[in-house]
């Protein structure tokens, strides 16, 4: 039931009961503004502290790629380096990576609606690099073919890769909950250390 249907059986039950309502008809509720973290939310954790503590979880790297979402655009194919990624589900095989909602590379892939996450090896901290600057040429001199269903990057020397479709998508915080459905995937043949971050710096 909507506000104004819920609006309307608020007013025949005040009827009902005997309360003065006004004639006429029921103005459904103004939705409440979505906000990244609304003012109630906020824990009293420094942000420098919170990254401190959470950086002793290591984690793998990814770099999250999309084709052009229409063909011929100059701006090309779009790709960040990503470490908030994790599978979800196994039947239907689903995973999710976050990315912040501030990002400029974000609304290039969501209109793409597909996407591919390219695992790195522990050989790649500098294309990781590469892939974590804002506003450069991200694939300039990086070898990579297309994803077999999507169409996206996908990059030379990855330990695995996961070709999606954008699933859903969920607000958490300052950041974006991105799912996404696995069309297709695979693993290099050869056995390729992960590519690990750990306290601000790749293990080596």
């Amino acid at each position: 039931m909507g506000h104004a249907g819920m609006a309307a059986a608020a007013v025949r039950y005040l009827r009902s009961a005997g309360a003065p309502t006004v004639a006429g008809p029921v103005e459904a509720l103004p939705r409440p503004d979505l906000r990244a973290v609304r003012e109630g939310e906020r824990a009293p954790v420094d942000p420098a502290r919170f990254r401190q503590v959470l950086g002793h979880f290591a984690t793998g790297v990814t770099v999250v790629t999309a084709p052009p979402a229409d063909a011929g655009d100059p701006a090309g194919p779009a790709g960040f380096a990503c470490q908030s990624f994790a599978s979800l589900s196994l039947d239907p095989p689903l995973i999710c990576f976050m990315v912040g909602r501030t990002s400029t590379t974000w609304p290039r892939i969501a209109r793409a609606g597909v996407f591919c996450v390219n695992v790195l090896g522990a050989h790649q901290g500098d294309l990781c690099r590469g892939f974590a600057v804002s506003g450069a040429d991200k694939f300039a001199g990086v070898v990579h073919d297309a994803a077999p269903v999507s169409g996206s990057p996908r990059l030379a020397g990855a330990a695995a890769w996961i070709d999606c479709t954008v699933h859903a998508v969920h607000t958490g915080g300052d950041h974006l909950i991105v799912v996404g459905r696995v069309d297709a995937l695979g693993a290099s043949d050869d056995d390729v250390p992960p590519l690990l971050f750990h306290k601000g710096r790749f293990l080596t």
